[in-house]
């Protein structure tokens, strides 16, 4: 009994909304109790405005009750609290917002364990009990609590609807063939559910199998991760030490150019001491009998003058000439000369060839999709329009860049660019300062003779013929001068006919290998598609042939 009494207790100090011993505990004025977090939440959540209930009785309140702390409550609950008893057990719990309640409790309803689909109720474990003691009831179909029994219901007879029809594909009762299904394909909910059951099982399996061939498709890729990992981690080492080595050929080679340059300069700073020594001791020598001879000539007695004059005035032949002879100061120069043109060379190396290693790196294709259709109006390309601008860098010094490095000009007076790598020297062209990859679209106004519309490569060269944009492998070219379309690729011309226009819009697809250049009017024509395979983002370029020609890339939308 004692035990019974502690659980009526600890349900009477249980909030009915949280199922849990009450927190701040407010008695609304129905009688009921609430933590006073939980009936705020109840009441700000209710729809009718002005108008709260009690989720218990149902009673209603207007306006909005004032909460207080009930104190004794508080007092209660601590207790209950010190002692260490718990709520009830989970077969006591009642049902909250979330949850499906039973049909047959009266008042405060508990939680449902199993529907009914022949009654078409939801039971509490107490309520439920007939079901697996009365003989009748044991045949009902007892599913998971359920808030959708209603749906079970035939709207037009009001009887549960046991039969499927497979003409209209959908439930029906055992009245709907005589009238509004009649003549129609019509079998038992059990017999279409095996049916549907036999497909579901098929479409499982299918699932199944893709599940299982994406899980090794994952593992591949995945053991492809590790090892693209491996192997960058142990290039990196490799290449470290590579560099190393390097770095430590060029240090003793500069140790050794060091170590010759100053062996040199000793032996040719020995060879200028020696004369330079004897010619100093000629000039000692030299002013000793100067000073000799001067001491000589203040002598004021004229026998002794005589005299000695014999002996100091004679001069010792000199055995050195008179002038020497000094090659102009570029003693070291041709050294300073080679180890620049060594610098130069370390240089071209680095910027022309760095770029050709990516190549060596294997892609790993996985396409996981179809790849989409090539847009079709204009509109469709400017979904993939890309705003560039023109590197500085790279222009060659007889191009104006303006218009926020948008438009270009060649112009007959070379500018005072500095001196930079990148920088074409021979062919006035420039590249774009942003790399393409992805799909892009960008259009090019060109105004005078044309220009030459191109796309290119990082790694192009900078210098001699070959760095041309089409008259080499790292660059396609559309030629739009003096009213014709030539395209150009590996010094290879192709002949386009197409209608003139001042503007030339350019679509990259760079994973597809699709390059097309328009004429862009009123319509959009194709004048020239390549299909190939890009190993390398791509830079948008221009070139020009004659003083004054301009282009801009343009900001379209």
């Amino acid at each position: 009994m004692a035990k019974k009494r502690v659980k009526l207790d600890l349900e009477n100090f249980s909030c009915s909304i949280c199922l849990d011993l009450l927190k701040e505990p407010v008695t609304i004025p129905c009688g009921h109790s609430y933590c006073m977090n939980c009936i705020k939440g109840y009441w700000d959540g209710e729809d009718r405005k002005g108008i709260h209930s009690c989720p218990q009785c149902k009673k209603t309140f207007t306006p909005r009750p004032i909460l207080e702390k009930s104190t004794m409550l508080v007092d209660f609950v601590e207790q209950l609290k010190k002692t260490g008893l718990q709520a009830a057990p989970a077969d006591h719990c009642y049902a909250g917002p979330e949850d499906v309640a039973c049909d047959f409790c009266s008042g405060r309803k508990l939680k449902a364990i199993k529907s009914c689909l022949f009654c078409l109720a939801s039971y509490c474990k107490k309520h439920l009990q007939p079901h697996y003691d009365v003989a009748p009831f044991k045949k009902h179909k007892l599913v998971e609590p359920s808030k959708n029994l209603q749906d079970n219901i035939c709207s037009r007879h009001d009887e549960v609807m046991k039969m499927f029809c497979r003409t209209d594909q959908k439930s029906i009762c055992y009245l709907c063939p005589v009238d509004e299904h009649k003549g129609h394909d019509t079998v038992s909910a059990a017999v279409e559910r095996t049916e549907r059951q036999r497909e579901l099982e098929g479409s499982r399996q299918q699932i199944q199998q893709r599940i299982q061939d994406r899980e090794k498709d994952v593992k591949l890729l995945q053991q492809e991760v590790e090892a693209i990992n491996q192997s960058a981690d142990k290039t990196v080492e490799d290449s470290e030490k590579i560099f190393t080595e390097l770095i430590r050929v060029i240090q003793k080679r500069s140790s050794d150019v060091k170590q010759q340059i100053r062996s040199q300069q000793e032996a040719a700073v020995s060879r200028v001491k020696d004369p330079q020594k004897k010619l100093e001791q000629d000039i000692t020598e030299l002013k000793r009998k100067d000073a000799e001879l001067k001491q000589l000539s203040h002598t004021e007695d004229h026998i002794q003058f005589l005299l000695n004059y014999p002996s100091v005035s004679a001069l010792s032949e000199s055995t050195h000439s008179s002038s020497i002879n000094v090659r102009p100061l570029r003693y070291f120069e041709d050294v300073t000369a080679a180890v620049s043109e060594l610098r130069d060379k370390l240089q071209d190396i680095l910027r022309e060839e760095w770029t050709n290693f990516s190549l060596r790196v294997p892609e790993v294709d996985v396409l996981l999709s179809q790849p989409e259709p090539e847009p079709e109006s204009r509109a469709d390309f400017l979904k993939y329009s890309c705003e560039m601008t023109l590197d500085p860098n790279t222009a060659n010094t007889r191009l104006l860049l303006s218009e926020g490095n948008r438009k270009v000009t060649l112009i007959n007076e070379h500018q005072s660019y500095s001196s930079h790598p990148d920088r074409f020297r021979e062919w006035c062209q420039v590249l774009s300062t942003e790399s393409l990859t992805g799909r892009c679209y960008w259009e090019v106004e060109m105004r005078g003779g044309g220009a030459d519309v191109a796309v290119a490569y990082k790694n192009i060269s900078r210098a001699g013929d070959e760095c041309g944009f089409g008259f080499n492998d790292k660059s396609w070219a559309l030629d739009c001068y003096q009213n014709h379309y030539e395209c150009w690729y590996n010094n290879m011309e192709t002949y386009i006919s197409g209608p003139q226009s001042s503007r030339v819009g350019v679509y990259l697809d760079h994973r597809a290998g699709i390059l097309s250049f328009y004429s862009v009017s009123e319509t959009m024509t194709l004048l020239h598609r390549v299909q190939t395979t890009f190993t390398q983002p791509l830079y948008a370029g221009v070139r020009f042939w004659e003083s004054g020609d301009t282009a801009e890339l343009c900001k379209v939308k």
